[in-house]
């Protein structure tokens, strides 16, 4: 089941970052919720809100400790963790790989996902991957504040 989840969230990102690329680049957004939500092609050199351009080796490296320290957690706890924290860490996981994959190829994430309030306020545009790495380490936090995370 882990397993699933983890290549699912991956082929999900990768295709809508396909999609991305052959329908949005070098177009104008395509607006999906007037005044709410499109999608808006850019290549994001940065971390998350756009942070620390131009940094690929050390987000390439960075991720990679990340994604080893998950395995051996995952490993190691595997009989003690409950369903909810293994699924988490695998979204997580599988989160950071799609950002990976972007990274080593392009030498850039592709993020496309726009969100703008009424209030005048626009979220930085993010990717389905960034998606999975926000609520992921949302959830972790909470099961771990909260002593949720043991069978």
């Amino acid at each position: 089941m882990l397993y699933i989840i983890f290549i699912l969230i991956i082929v999900l990102d990768q295709l809508t970052k396909y999609g991305a690329i052959r329908y949005l680049k070098g177009n104008k957004p395509l607006v999906i919720i007037e005044d709410f939500l499109e999608f808006n092609y850019i290549e994001n050199f940065g971390a998350a809100f756009g942070i620390l351009q131009n940094r690929r080796i050390f987000f390439v490296l960075i991720t990679l400790i990340v994604i080893i320290i998950i395995i051996f957690f995952l490993k190691r706890n595997i009989c003690c963790l409950n369903k909810s924290i293994k699924i988490s860490l695998v979204m997580l996981m599988a989160g950071a790989i799609g950002n990976l994959i972007d990274r080593v190829r392009f030498g850039y994430v592709v993020d496309f996902i726009s969100i703008k309030f009424k209030n005048g306020y626009e979220f930085p545009i993010f990717n389905i991957a960034d998606s999975f790495i926000v609520i992921s380490t949302i959830l972790i936090v909470y099961m771990i504040l909260f002593d949720k995370y043991k069978v």
